[in-house]
């Protein structure tokens, strides 16, 4: 019996090592199981294959895409801590024959595919130098290429671009801007750490849309509509660098690829009502208006129905939001476009401008004053006729502005000598107009500088058409002599109110004025 029980000891134990290798076993496989089926998910998601095994960085060059996947999912689990696998630089373009660069430039792609966290500076500086080497040699491969990139390449650089750009931008809170618009201006922009890598992911996006070697036909298949959007999502980008280079690379886009031109319009147009209607936050509305710009001075003649309704629609409302002055210079120069395209349109815009006129905020009245006088430089006479009216009604409470500025930014208008011109030729309808304006700053503004201009202007009329400024005065002190007619009769009233009130001030009696003695005019 005791015989029995020492021979079970040895199987006993035997059994329980096995069972600790198996279970380390299990552990690795466990982990290479995880760390597998977190590559294939980068992997499905950018449409490439899944690899079994992770070759020698050196290899030859006969490895294709599946390379760079296998990389990928080795450098991924590295960084996910699972296994140290080394992240080195491939051969240079330099040192590899003509025959094996197609093979060599999708490798290094696929090297460029690994994302590194550029918050935190100290952590991975090998390997992102190594990148930031690698996406230079691309630069250059794609700057000097001769000859057509085909199917697979595109598909692996759109692949290495959208790993690297598109990504949830990250802000500070900005419930405050919009109330600050005018601080904005003065506030340091926030930079991204990641932009030394990213400057030359973009620099790379533009050499290859501009590059010769880019059949449009075939790369739209995969700068498509969705390559686009995200594109466009981009623009709300903190980092103003990153902002001129997106601003340049979508106007590269709208001219290569025609096919795309009428969806970006669209997706513009959706980004400007967002903004004007719902959130009135947006950081690159500036530089979408730059682009615009561009386009809008290449619109054929006549002007399609879709361009009128994009002005009436998103560019004259973008006059509504609080930031204005972040983009109205673009603004106001798409505005002038439209007018030097079609001058009938000058009667929509101007109407347009006094819909969302500034009653409260002087800085704003003075940009809507400057935009004014570039619509009126491209106005003709008769589409000026049209909104003669209600234009010199609003310049008639600019010029009568206890602010300084704005009134002397009114009278400016009468230094533009087209504006001048339209002005002379319909004075008898815009004189009576702005003539008492005129009468009351000659007499009583604060402002020096905007007395002499009024006494400028006034000149001006009267030595042009003297009967016609002679009927304004006169019509003018009428109704001054009535004025102070109605107001000797309030004051009157408002004494003998005083004068009954004190008589019946000793008792409790309530005050009954009788409609005579309200009617009653101030005796002598």
């Amino acid at each position: 019996m005791i015989k029995q029980i020492l021979n079970r000891l040895p199987k006993k134990s035997s059994k329980s090592a096995d069972n600790r290798d198996g279970s380390g076993t299990s552990t690795s496989s466990s982990n290479a199981s995880t760390s597998s089926r977190n590559s294939d998910l980068v992997s499905n998601r950018y449409g490439s294959s899944s690899a079994a095994s992770l070759p020698d960085f050196n290899s030859g060059p006969n490895l294709g895409s599946g390379y760079g996947n296998k990389l990928s999912q080795a450098v991924n689990a590295k960084l996910n801590g699972n296994q140290p696998v080394p992240y080195e630089a491939l051969p240079s373009f330099r040192d590899v024959p003509n025959s094996e660069k197609p093979i060599l430039f999708i490798r290094k792609l696929n090297l460029c595919c690994i994302v590194f966290d550029f918050n935190n500076p100290t952590k991975n500086l090998k390997e992102k130098d190594i990148k930031r080497q690698t996406l230079a040699e691309l630069v250059d491969y794609v700057s000097s290429a001769n000859g057509r990139f085909s199917e697979t390449v595109m598909q692996e650089i759109v692949k290495m671009l959208s790993v690297n750009l598109f990504r949830t931008l990250t802000s500070p809170p900005r419930e405050n801007k919009v109330l600050e618009a005018f601080d904005l201006e003065e506030d340091e922009p926030l930079m991204d750490p990641a932009w030394p890598h990213l400057q030359v992911v973009y620099e790379f996006l533009l050499r290859f849309v501009a590059s010769t070697e880019t059949d449009a036909k075939l790369a739209k298949r995969y700068v498509d509509h969705s390559f686009v959007l995200r594109l466009l999502d981009l623009f709300d980008s903190e980092d103003p660098r990153e902002r001129e280079y997106l601003k340049t690379v979508l106007h590269r886009i709208y001219g290569k690829f025609m096919v795309h031109r009428p969806f970006i319009r669209k997706a513009i147009n959706n980004i400007f009502y967002r903004f004007i209607f719902e959130t009135e936050k947006h950081n690159g509305i500036a530089e979408l208006l730059e682009i615009l710009g561009s386009i809008i001075n290449g619109f054929a003649l006549p002007l399609k129905e879709e361009h009128k309704l994009f002005l009436v629609r998103a560019l004259i409302p973008l006059h509504k939001p609080k930031c204005l002055p972040m983009y109205h210079q673009q603004l106001s120069y798409c505005i002038t476009q439209f007018v030097e395209k079609d001058c009938k349109l000058a009667d929509t815009i101007i109407r347009g401008m006094l819909k969302y006129w500034p009653i409260t905020n002087s800085s704003k009245e003075v940009m809507f004053l400057n935009e004014l006088e570039e619509v009126l430089e491209a106005t003709q006479p008769a589409d000026f006729q049209r909104c003669m009216v209600p234009l010199f009604c609003h310049i008639r409470c600019c010029l009568c502005s206890l602010h300084f500025q704005v009134a002397e930014r009114a009278l400016f208008l009468w230094n533009n000598d087209h504006i001048e011109n339209l002005i002379k030729q319909n004075r008898r309808v815009i004189l009576p107009i702005i003539f008492p304006a005129l009468e009351r700053n000659a007499r009583q503004h604060w402002n020096q500088a905007v007395q002499s201009l009024t006494l400028n202007v006034r000149k001006i009329f009267s030595d042009i058409d003297p009967e016609l400024f002679e009927e304004c005065l006169l019509k003018f002190q009428k109704e001054e002599s009535r004025e102070n007619e109605i107001k000797s009769k309030r004051e009157a009233t408002w004494k003998r109110l005083e004068e009954i009130a004190a008589m019946k001030a000793t008792s409790n009696e309530p005050v009954l004025i009788s409609p005579k003695i309200m009617r009653r005019t101030p005796s002598g």
